[in-house]
């Protein structure tokens, strides 16, 4: 590409690079037009009106390595950020709206695993270079059926299917399927189904599987109200039986029903010497003794709804355990609209007595960046509140807990809270990306983002899904940073 007197021309993208650049991405009262470039706002502002200034940041720009490659899926416009900046983005072969994921890194190369919103079926994408991911395939799964969850370790994937409704686009007059899929992923990209285990009910949501004998699923069962824990031997992965069952008093056909929501949306976390069980399994944070798989017995418990919100299983819907500080993080799920329901909240519990749990502090609600046409994120629309945090950490591949919890909040986006003090976390960095310009899937009924996953990996890269959007590939810059440790 020649590079002359007209460059508004030879790049047509950078008129709306710099646009987006300039709504909202400050930093130290700075736009920070990345690649260590920055200028004061006032600055930027006077000298967009010239287009001699314009042709100048072009050429830096372009010089800079900024100009579009062929190879790689364009990072979309219009994100906003702190402390956090993309570094490579999938459309996923068009397959926007993808949900959890888990990774595998297998002889170098680094493979994503990730089921799906609105397709059927999982897909992997290599990431081994974060700024080219590629997209290798999905594996289809069953028609009219929910195909969101997996979890993996060592040769061995778990993919849970659930029946879906309509306001997810499924047709409930049709059959679906339910259980999960049992798969060798010893070849990393071409997974190999080894078993179909049922529940007899409505299927499973979102399950773990740490490695070894037992995987732990959130599942549903004849003769119960909501889904329980099921603990599933798949020491033979091609004949997998339930191993033991446990639930809250009170869901099973003929148990008097407790105060406040019920169901374990999952998962269920083990301690690294396996004897003990911590979970989300509303209305409270849980601790089981599960050193007899076949009798889990519950040793203590905190409960959150009342006076919290309370919206079924995921009134709480996260619990992730830092075994090394004996804390327990946890958090709701938002489910209605434009907040319509009672209080979402994000939290820490001193769990250095699993008998009596205790909360210790609650995270601070985010606020819209500076400028934003909405004076808090229930008037953005969608969904806003806690969802989904860097779950699968008993794979070697992701970043273990240190100071800083990745939680995605819905259209609030991606927030990064440092936990150095326990008592006093304190938000320290954000992204959200676009406001979306089509619809993908029915939900939700405002045309807004909607940040559902994240996962990060021992290199430092931090992956997110979205229902409006594909992947996205960011890394965090702020304050207590993780060193990685892997490349």
């Amino acid at each position: 590409m020649r590079l002359g007197a007209n460059l508004a021309e030879s790049f047509p993208v950078l008129n709306s690079y710099f646009a987006n650049r300039i709504d909202g991405r400050y930093q130290n009262g700075e736009v920070d037009l990345g690649m260590g470039l920055a200028i004061d706002p006032q600055r930027w502002e006077n000298r967009m009106r010239s287009m001699k200034y314009f042709q100048c940041a072009a050429v830096a720009i372009a010089m800079a390595g900024l100009a579009p490659r062929s190879h790689a899926d364009s990072i979309p416009l219009g994100w906003e950020a702190n402390n956090l900046e993309p570094v490579g983005y999938s459309t996923l072969d068009n397959r926007k709206g993808a949900f959890k994921m888990a990774i595998k890194k297998v002889n170098g190369h680094w493979y994503l695993y990730m089921g799906h919103l609105w397709h059927y079926g999982w897909s992997i994408v290599d990431v081994t270079d974060p700024k080219d991911p590629k997209f290798v395939k999905t594996i289809q799964g069953p028609k009219n059926t929910w195909t969101i969850q997996m979890t993996l370790h060592d040769n061995i994937m778990v993919t849970a299917l659930e029946k879906s409704s309509l306001a997810w686009g499924a047709d409930p007059n049709k059959p679906n399927e339910e259980g999960v899929l049992i798969w060798d992923i010893s070849d990393p990209v071409n997974p190999r189904q080894l078993s179909h285990w049922k529940t007899g009910a409505t299927g499973t949501h979102r399950n773990s599987y740490p490695g070894g004998k037992y995987a732990y699923l959130s599942a549903a069962a004849p003769g119960f109200s909501s889904n329980i824990l099921v603990i599933l031997d798949i020491s033979d992965p091609a004949q997998p039986k339930e191993a033991g069952r446990w639930w809250m008093t009170g869901q099973r056909e003929g148990e008097t029903k407790a105060e406040g929501p019920e169901g374990f949306h999952g998962p269920a976390n083990i301690s690294p010497d396996g004897k003990l069980a911590s979970m989300a399994y509303s209305p409270a944070a849980v601790n089981l003794d599960i050193r007899d798989v076949t009798n889990p017995k519950l040793i203590g418990k905190l409960t959150f709804s009342p006076p919290f919100v309370a919206v079924g299983a995921p009134s709480l819907h996260t619990a992730l355990p830092l075994w090394d500080r004996n804390l327990l993080y946890v958090n709701s799920e938002a489910i209605a609209e434009r907040c319509n329901e009672a209080l979402n909240f994000a939290g820490l519990v001193d769990n250095r007595n699993p008998a009596r749990p205790r909360l210790m502090s609650l995270f601070p609600v985010p606020v819209p960046p500076k400028g934003a046409p909405y004076k808090n994120f229930c008037e953005k629309g969608g969904r806003f509140g806690p969802h989904n945090v860097n779950q699968e950490i008993h794979l070697p591949d992701v970043e273990k807990p240190g100071n800083l919890i990745y939680l995605t909040y819905f259209n609030a986006g991606l927030r990064v809270y440092n936990i150095k003090d326990p008592l006093l976390p304190v938000e320290t960095g954000w992204f959200i990306p676009p406001q979306p310009n089509e619809r993908v899937g029915p939900l939700p009924r405002d045309l807004v983002t909607q940040t559902e996953d994240v996962l990060a990996d021992t290199r430092g890269y931090i992956y997110v899904t979205d229902k409006q959007w594909g992947l996205w590939i960011l890394r965090y810059t702020g304050p207590d940073q993780p060193a990685p440790t892997d490349k």
